[in-house]
């Protein structure tokens, strides 16, 4: 059995405060986490300085790996440079070690050769402020049908065009890793995993949204544990984040137990 090396998005309780939301993975025994930037009332899009964010995860001994995300990141415009220069600037100030880039998800920019060239842009763009800010730039590709980057083979092409590999990683999300029908892995430049399950029996996958999103277990319709074994297996070593969005897991009265459980479901199948 292989070690899985589990982290905590805020997702996974998006109600708690940040300081409960960094006592509950301590409690977990997780000591690696990821912020957010789309949380209503929450941090960090509140107005939390970035030092008091770095001051907290201090308090319970803890890695930010990343903030999650900078949006429609491919669509590069005047407008997404200065998110992106505040959002680097954010993650160096308060300790994260990287920032999710996420692209467009609307059905726009889909062309053959049109989002290729984009992803290029916006890569080349992207660069030299994450190299400067001492940041990585995760990749995630969304297997959602409208969406301009759905395959993590065109992300790691992409990624290697600009000679990025050294800044720029890619993310492997369970869920849109399934939704895009994609077979190939890329474990040595993957450096997050994202995981969260599907359990409705009923939903197709071509409609699989994120409130179908929940803790893995054995109903999990999306092969988390192979997809967990197949990456590990690979060289694959760094963190497996929980991101369950769906309201039925915000809901529980008990969320501590609950990711425990999965926690343990996951690391039995490694």
């Amino acid at each position: 059995m292989t070690t899985i090396s589990f982290a905590l998005n805020h997702m996974t309780a998006p109600a708690l405060p940040l300081d409960d939301f960094f006592a509950l993975a301590k409690s977990l025994g997780i000591s690696a986490v990821e912020i957010r930037n789309d949380l209503a009332g929450n941090a960090i899009i509140d107005g939390t300085p970035a030092a008091a964010v770095k001051a907290l995860a201090e308090k319970h001994g803890l890695t930010i790996i990343s903030i999650n995300a900078l949006q429609r990141f491919n669509e590069w415009n005047d407008d997404r440079a200065r998110e992106a220069h505040e959002l680097i600037t954010y993650a160096r100030d308060c300790g994260a070690k990287a920032l999710v880039l996420v692209p467009v998800n609307d059905g726009s920019g889909q062309k053959d050769g049109e989002r290729q060239a984009n992803l290029r842009s916006a890569l080349t763009a992207l660069k030299p402020m994450l190299e400067t800010a001492g940041i990585i730039g995760l990749v995630e590709p969304l297997g959602f049908e409208i969406c301009s980057l759905r395959s993590k083979t065109e992300a790691a092409d992409g990624i290697r065009a600009v000679d990025g590999e050294g800044t720029f990683k890619l993310v492997h999300d369970t869920f849109h890793h399934h939704l895009a029908g994609e077979e190939k892995f890329h474990p040595k430049l993957t450096g997050l995993v994202h995981i969260s399950g599907v359990a409705d029996p009923d939903v197709t996958v071509s409609d699989m949204r994120d409130p179908h999103r929940v803790l893995v277990d054995a109903t999990d319709r999306l092969d988390n544990a192979g997809q967990a074994k197949s990456l590990l297996a690979s060289g694959y070593a760094g963190p497996f984040s929980f991101e369950p969005f769906s309201p039925a897991v915000h809901r529980l009265s008990d969320i501590g137990t609950a990711v425990r459980e999965s926690m343990e479901f996951l690391a039995a199948k490694a």
